[in-house]
């Protein structure tokens, strides 16, 4: 980050542009430090949390959350972790919409590195980089359970788009059942672990989003405004992507399911990957890749 650049500011608690929505936590922070714009705390923002190690279905769903609510205008908020946080972030910046990072260190720290484009996009598009650590602080393990509650106090709703049954993104959502935020939750295969957490918020209440229509239209009720979708023929699959996109299977198991042999089911395998359209796990299952579910979802 181009910290000679960006000017850092600091807003104490009970002074003028401290976020109201902080003072639903039972603590909220005595300082909030930031980098970017702190006017976009004010305006409606939209938590998008999930897995660090994402599958590429968790990866394609974050980055229709981030897109979808950019579009709408409404301000993308993450932890800018690697993986579903990331994504979720690139996707706002790329439709144009703005994003805050918050962080579990120091404001002026980026943290993991990979994530380096996300926080000097969110500062340099009108968002912010905020944390409730001191300056140049770094990573510390219980920081993050504090940086997890930020993120849901700051958010009117929260979307969890994919998370393991004991995960720091369900730590996030509970956060947001007791400060009463909305809460999203995208349905996974019941046979997927990075699933189990979402899953189980959806038996326990959490709204269901089986698709971006709908995603749209609960953004549209929560944010009071109309975002409108194109009512489209979903997109025709072959068997082998039927297949994947149900669940990821092993070369032998995709064979035996739709009553191929192995090496020609290995064939195609091996052409649909050179073609971006699956991926192999690296328990040597394939799954669609996150290009392709991108694409899927948009033309439908």
């Amino acid at each position: 980050m181009a910290q000679a650049t960006v000017e850092r500011w600091e807003i104490r608690i009970g002074e003028d542009g401290y976020p109201p929505c902080l003072y639903d936590l039972t603590s909220p922070p005595a300082v909030l430090y930031g980098m970017g714009d702190p006017g976009c705390l004010q305006a409606p923002c939209l938590g998008v949390v999930g897995a660090r190690r994402a599958t590429p279905y968790g990866l394609s769903i974050a980055s229709m959350c981030g897109r979808v609510a950019a579009e709408g205008g409404v301000c993308v908020v993450s932890g800018g972790a690697m993986g579903c946080d990331a994504a979720a972030g690139r996707a706002a910046l790329g439709a144009g919409g703005k994003t805050v990072v918050v962080s579990g260190c120091g404001a002026d720290q980026v943290y993991p590195s990979d994530s380096r484009d996300v926080y000097e996009g969110a500062v340099a598009s009108g968002g912010a980089v905020v944390s409730a650590e001191r300056w140049g602080t770094g990573p510390r393990r219980w920081a993050f359970p504090k940086r997890n509650s930020l993120i849901a106090a700051l958010s009117r709703v929260l979307i969890v788009t994919e998370a393991g049954a004991r995960s720091g993104t369900m730590g996030t959502a509970d956060a947001a059942i007791e400060l009463g935020r909305s809460l999203y939750a995208i349905p996974g295969s019941v046979f997927s672990a990075n699933s189990r957490g979402t899953n189980s918020l959806i038996a326990d209440g959490a709204r269901i989003i089986p698709d971006e229509e709908s995603l749209a239209l609960s953004i549209s009720l929560d944010f009071g405004f109309l975002l409108l979708r194109d009512s489209q023929v979903p997109q025709k699959t072959g068997p082998v992507m039927a297949a994947l996109l149900a669940s990821p299977l092993r070369p032998d198991e995709l064979a035996s399911s739709l009553g191929e042999d192995v090496l020609g089911m290995l064939r195609v395998l091996a052409d649909y990957e050179a073609r971006n359209l699956v991926e192999r796990l690296p328990d040597g299952r394939y799954c669609p890749s996150e290009a392709y579910l991108l694409g899927h979802n948009r033309s439908r």
